[in-house]
């Protein structure tokens, strides 16, 4: 998936047709505009936000939402409102305040750890505050839906969340407290027009139109389901250069995800195979103390990166007593990737086709892997163990030198390293020969994340090119995750039990509110989308004491409310100066300013935010209709 625009977000006006206008005087509402940014600000959207007097700092990762900073909460949410009842959702509201037992029938309370805001009340009662609600959903449902008649069903609600940041950054974008839509998507097929594959698709239709009409440069990208589980799911992605997450698309077919997502296409097996090469010397350890990443240990070795090998370890964890009959005592996943790359740990989990946790250190070293320190050869003679390795460490000739392939990794011993690595002579037996026997814990497939270069999975020799993005939405295919741990099944047309499938669909509506300034802004301050500014006119009164221009901005303020714009009058006693910076600063994406010399020739200057030099003059009678003109 690419970026999308919907034929119908390209009909939609932000200005409404139903109601008139706001119109707000700026003396009798808080904007407390600033000239300083906080300290504590790392990115525009904090700075710019606090400073324009949107949000005001409680506590870490706690805000307050000032009038501004409301007005583009409600107009968010009411374009999400409208997509969702169009889409088919019902709105409702569930309590922030959960029984954590609900989370105990999932296994979600051990699953989100120190992130869940959790405590007892008086009367010892385990509660937490919640980050999502779908335990709480599902409870619901299974006491409400009784027939197949009842769906399929979706369910929304806008709420504030809670998640224990260890440390809240970013302003809005990392905070302990935010704003989410989630809906949830009840059905009894994944198939025909009652089923999830056709809720999920409307729910990606709606996702596109919301964030069209919020005037946001965005992709939809295949992604990782996360601890929210499901098999399914795809992310939207306002595009900036200051997101914190990166994209990979290939530009000839539009294929677009997540890194942690990302297929990387067919890779050019080396022409001597894999693991063939001789040794480039001697085993060489090295004594790498008090060096916690691979960075530190290329330094100490001077090596580079790309020449180590990585090696992660994983323990497989039973869901299922069922499971774990088929997995008596420990059973262990080993990774190995070049070390200049990251391993994907739901690219292990899907080829070893068993749920996964990294290894306690402990409990690792008691099987032999010195967590730190591992190299492939630990998995050699271990049962119970696959040693899965990436086509790009699989390599023992370096064809681009035409020699032997030089390799540094873990010793097994703590703080020791060790150089010249050789598949062949020290893992005992030939890999290539291994990977064919029928006792063979060796295997060769893709396992690391991809990155910016590598080939793309559907444009054959296009390279994957990479983006910046910040996550405003995620829709999840969530199968029978919930319904099967909490007991939620319901008669069929047959009258089979049969466990309800869901979807689940988040919005960050705050979140989406920080993101439109990191998109959209300049060295002057935010450059708000019309659809999401909270005032669409600012009208700037030169001076406050005068009866001819009070007059003619109240004049305009009508007749831009009467069709439906909302306006925000500056009538203070400021200097013209402060006036603008503050117009620039807070982003209306019009301002029309009332002067002596312009009103001597019956006109306004009109000005586009965002638009370089001075505004320019337009008569009085015809300045509502080219703030319309510009608006549509």
């Amino acid at each position: 998936m690419t970026q999308q625009r919907s034929q119908r977000s390209h009909q939609q006006s932000p200005i409404s047709n139903v109601r008139r206008g706001d119109i707000q005087r700026w003396s009798q509402t808080l904007i407390p505009t600033a000239r300083e940014a906080p300290s504590d600000a790392e990115l525009p959207s904090h700075r710019l936000l606090v400073r324009g007097g949107f949000i005001r700092r409680v506590t870490a990762g706690v805000y307050d939402y000032l009038p501004l900073g409301w007005r583009v909460l409600r107009k968010i949410s009411q374009i999400v409102r409208e997509e969702m009842n169009a889409a088919g959702g019902s709105e409702l509201l569930l309590p922030a305040l959960c029984p954590t037992e609900l989370l105990k029938e999932t296994g979600r309370a051990e699953d989100y750890g120190d992130l869940l805001m959790r405590f007892e009340d008086r009367h010892g009662r385990d509660s937490y505050l919640a980050p999502t609600h779908e335990e709480v959903i599902t409870e619901m449902a299974r006491g409400s839906i009784t027939s197949y008649k009842q769906l399929p069903l979706n369910l929304y609600q806008i709420q504030t969340k809670y998640r224990d940041e260890f440390r809240p950054r970013a302003g809005l974008l990392r905070g302990r407290e935010f704003i989410m839509k989630d809906a949830y998507s009840f059905h009894l097929s994944l198939d025909g027009e009652a089923g999830l594959n056709a809720g999920y698709d409307a729910m990606y239709r709606a996702y596109t139109n919301i964030f069209s009409r919020c005037g946001l440069d965005f992709s939809a990208v295949e992604a990782e389901a996360g601890p929210i589980g499901g098999s399914a799911s795809h992310e939207f992605m306002v595009n900036c250069e200051s997101g914190e997450d990166t994209i990979l698309v290939c530009p000839e077919t539009g294929y677009a995800a997540n890194v942690e997502k990302c297929e990387i296409g067919e890779r050019t097996a080396p022409a001597r195979g894999f693991f063939a090469g001789e040794p480039t010397g001697e085993l060489d350890k090295i004594h790498t103390p008090g060096c916690p990443g691979i960075v530190e240990v290329c330094k100490l070795m001077k090596v580079k990166a790309r020449d180590m090998l990585k090696t992660v370890v994983f323990k497989v964890v039973a869901s299922t007593p069922e499971e774990a009959e088929g997995y008596p005592g420990d059973w262990w996943v080993v990774a190995v990737v070049r070390g200049d790359h990251d391993v994907n740990e739901g690219k292990v989990r899907d080829f070893a086709e068993c749920k996964l946790e990294l290894a306690d250190p402990e409990q690792a070293k008691r099987a032999g892997f010195e967590i730190g320190f591992v190299s492939p050869r630990a998995a050699v003679g271990k049962p119970q163990t696959l040693l899965v390795i990436d086509p790009d460490a699989a390599v023992g000739w370096d064809e681009g030198k035409d020699k032997p392939r030089f390799w540094a990794t873990g010793a097994d011993e703590k703080d020791h390293h060790v150089k010249h690595f050789n598949w062949a002579r020290d893992l005992g037996k030939d890999p290539a020969l291994a990977m064919g026997a029928d006792d063979c814990f060796f295997a060769v497939h893709s396992i690391r994340n991809a990155i910016e270069g590598d080939p793309s999975p559907r444009g054959k020799g296009e390279p994957l090119q990479a983006k910046r993005g910040i996550e405003v939405g995620h829709i999840f295919k969530l199968g029978s995750k919930y319904s099967d741990a909490m007991g939620f099944a319901i008669m069929d047309e047959n009258q089979q039990r049969q466990s309800v499938i869901m979807g689940c669909y988040g919005i960050g509506v705050s979140r989406t509110l920080a993101a439109c300034v990191e998109m959209s802004h300049d060295d002057d301050g935010i450059i708000w989308p019309a659809a999401l500014a909270p005032y669409h006119v600012l009208i700037t009164v030169m001076k406050a004491d005068d009866e001819r221009q009070a007059r003619v901005a109240q004049q305009l303020a009508d007749e831009l409310s009467e069709r439906g714009v909302d306006v925000l009058i500056d009538d203070r006693s400021e200097r013209p100066g402060v006036k603008f910076k503050d117009a620039d600063l807070i982003g209306i994406p019009i301002r029309l300013t009332l002067g002596d010399k312009a009103l001597d020739q019956d006109s306004v200057e009109f000005k586009v935010r965002g638009s370089e030099g001075k505004g320019e003059l337009v008569a009085v009678r015809e300045a509502a209709m080219a703030c319309l003109e510009n608006l549509a």
